[in-house]
């Protein structure tokens, strides 16, 4: 008699990953979804979510609608780099020392690592520091205005820090008419936008500011 797992049987594994090692073991094919319990395992935010995804008519639908509505816009974009401008001549309010970030409202004091790291790195790119240290200092002193990217109609990548002097590409959707900023990509290895400060990340910022981008 032929084992099920050896006659070419496709198993589906949710949740830990060792699961999958005795069906692999006896030859089966296996494909590994990451699941989790809805609400983190509260029961009581997982009937919430429930609810809500049963839900046509109320808050459930609105959400459903608009989730629809933006994909929809999504698909229909007609994307086109209009220009490169420097943050200070894009930006609104983008002054001297204005220090934008990914993600919402947030406090020097409650940065993560990596955003901390862009901070540093972007302070001692417009030559606002001389050293790490100095940086923080700085950053920490209440002189620096930290605002979300997306309030001035820009996004950065991962940690998302886009300084004063810094390109940033002016895009436009065709479709919608809709314009945003970003910044251009550093490639790849030690970034800013992964929070290395070294001077070769600095270095490679000001070839940036000053050859590429014009």
């Amino acid at each position: 008699m032929v084992h099920p797992l050896h006659s070419g049987q496709s198993v589906v594994n949710l949740g830990l990953a060792d699961f999958s090692a005795g069906p692999v073991s006896a030859g089966a094919r296996v494909t590994a979804l990451d699941w989790r319990p809805p609400g983190r395992g509260d029961a009581r935010l997982a009937r919430l979510a429930a609810e809500l995804a049963d839900d046509d008519e109320g808050v459930g639908g609105s959400i459903l609608a608009a989730n629809r509505t933006a994909f929809e816009r999504l698909l229909a974009a007609d994307l086109a780099l209009v220009d490169i401008f420097p943050a200070r001549e894009a930006l609104r309010d983008m002054t001297p020392t204005t220090i934008l970030h990914a993600g919402p409202p947030v406090s020097w004091a409650r940065m993560c690592g990596a955003m901390r790291g862009g901070v540093i790195g972007a302070l001692l790119y417009e030559r606002l520091a001389e050293t790490p240290a100095a940086a923080e200092r700085l950053a920490a002193s209440g002189q620096i205005e930290f605002a979300p990217c997306h309030s001035r109609a820009a996004v950065g990548p991962m940690a998302g820090i886009i300084s004063a002097s810094m390109p940033v590409m002016l895009v436009e959707n065709r479709s919608g008419g809709a314009r945003a900023f970003a910044t251009m990509n550093e490639g790849w290895g030690r970034t800013l936008r992964f929070g290395a400060f070294d001077a070769e990340v600095i270095a490679r910022l000001r070839w940036m500011e000053t050859v590429l981008a014009p």
